[in-house]
């Protein structure tokens, strides 16, 4: 009888792991764990690496190591590693990154870096009361966290500033500590959230402490004490701008000033419709999220983040802009990207050491820019082909190896493919029906 419920899952070996999986969930158990094993990494010391890294860890998924060469930023060229599933991301964000290259490259600017926290408390007393008393409630905190700061002061980051927010008025008794970090080259997840709850600790004493506080006011109930996502403070700009006349000439006939008011006005219907504004950011993601991935960072807290500032002002808008001013192109993005170039996986992950490596050990603010630049390369490339000869045709050619592969065709039968389909509509039926087509004709000839 199938066991689907298993109690001491996590303390059985991996090997007791993939057997217990297999055996209760797969019909052909035997092949499915050579399967599963093939993936492990012939490697020990790396495969236990990314054992340590999740839980219940029974073997490696693995996605393409792609790189993006001839990225310009800011007078520097980069070949950017890139890991994602998507087939046209890396093909498109490499053609942005060499039409641009001749034309400038991108430029970056970072605007700040900081990073946010929160305590969440509930307290019964007025606000006044309680930031009349707040300058007091920072010199505890600082003092008291100041052994956990002393390694992040000295490379210049930590505490910058602290601020009491007021929410009573949509939550009763809901107050916040809202904390403003500088975490240098570190993404700061650890650092930041063990500040707060040393934070938290120090302000259930101060509320003890207050002498002219009744019962009810010396009584602090913090909820939660957490780092934040959303990083508006923490913004990186990217641009890439030439003379109109420098952008050439475009599929379709179209002329160059033609292309950059069509360009513009498709910017800007992501800026009017939240609909267009998703698909539209989702492909500046597809850039961004692949270096992210590829350095070992948290492309979900990015997105997240990047998503909240795309409705900063009440509706989700195009990250992006365009603009044309006195015959000068220019395209642009600024984002909030909260990343780290030392420390957690970006120093343990082998194949992360080695993104930074290719990319020649950028800092923190150096990788923003890099990353950021992506994004902007891969919404061109997106936003190039929409405008002119439509995104699916592109898209579809390359999905055409991912077609061949599920069709287990040989070098041969590939070649003649990419020959039939090079002006005609790709599908997945249609590819099929070509490779079948080629296989009878290849047996007729065998049988004659």
């Amino acid at each position: 009888m199938e066991k689907k419920t298993i109690t001491g899952f996590s303390k059985l070996s991996k090997r007791g792991k993939i057997k217990w999986i297999v055996e209760n969930f797969f019909k052909d158990p035997e092949n499915v764990m050579r399967e599963l094993k093939s993936y492990l990494l012939d490697n020990e010391e790396h495969q236990k690496i990314l054992d340590g890294i999740s839980e219940n860890s029974i073997s490696n998924y693995v996605l393409p190591y792609s790189v993006a060469p001839n990225v310009r930023v800011n007078g520097k060229t980069y070949v950017v590693p890139m890991v994602t599933e998507e087939s046209s991301v890396v093909a498109a964000a490499s053609s942005a990154a060499k039409f641009w290259m001749s034309r400038g490259g991108f430029q970056t600017r970072i605007h700040d870096t900081e990073k946010v926290g929160h305590i969440h408390f509930i307290w019964s007393g007025q606000f006044e009361k309680l930031h009349d008393r707040l300058d007091s409630l920072r010199n505890k905190i600082f003092t008291d966290i100041h052994p956990l700061c002393a390694n992040m002061s000295a490379r210049g980051g930590g505490v910058k500033r602290i601020e009491l927010k007021d929410f009573s008025d949509q939550m009763t008794n809901y107050y916040q500590l809202m904390f403003f970090f500088e975490t240098k080259d570190s993404m700061g997840a650890n650092f930041i959230n063990s500040i707060l709850e040393q934070a938290a600790q120090s302000m259930d004493q101060f509320f003890l402490e207050q002498e002219d506080f009744d019962e009810n006011e010396r009584e602090v109930d913090v909820q939660m004490s957490i780092l934040s996502n959303y990083t508006p403070e923490c913004i990186v700009e990217t641009w890439a701008e030439c003379p109109i006349e420098d952008l050439g000439e475009f599929s379709g006939g179209i002329n160059a000033y033609e292309f950059a008011q069509r360009f513009c006005r498709a910017v800007q219907f992501a800026k009017i419709d939240p609909y267009r504004a998703t698909t539209h950011n989702k492909g500046i993601f597809n850039g961004i999220d692949a270096v992210v991935i590829a350095t070992a960072n948290d492309f979900r807290a990015i997105e997240a983040g990047g998503h909240a500032y795309a409705a900063r002002d009440g509706q989700y808008r195009g990250l992006s802009d365009c603009k044309i001013e006195n015959g000068q192109f220019r395209f642009s993005l600024t984002i909030p990207i909260s990343i780290g170039t030392v420390g957690g996986l970006t120093s343990l992950h082998p194949v992360a050491k080695r993104s930074f490596e290719l990319m020649g050990h950028p800092d923190a603010r150096e990788l923003m820019g890099i990353i950021a630049a992506i994004g902007l390369a891969q919404n061109f490339a997106a936003l190039r082909s929409l405008i002119t000869t439509g995104i699916q045709k592109g898209h579809m050619r390359m999905h055409l190896g991912n077609i061949l592969i599920q069709l287990q065709a040989n070098p041969e039968e590939k070649e003649a493919a990419i020959d039939h389909f090079e002006d005609l509509t790709v599908s997945f039926q249609n590819v099929r029906v070509f490779i079948e087509s080629l296989r009878k004709n290849k047996q007729k000839v065998i049988s004659t």
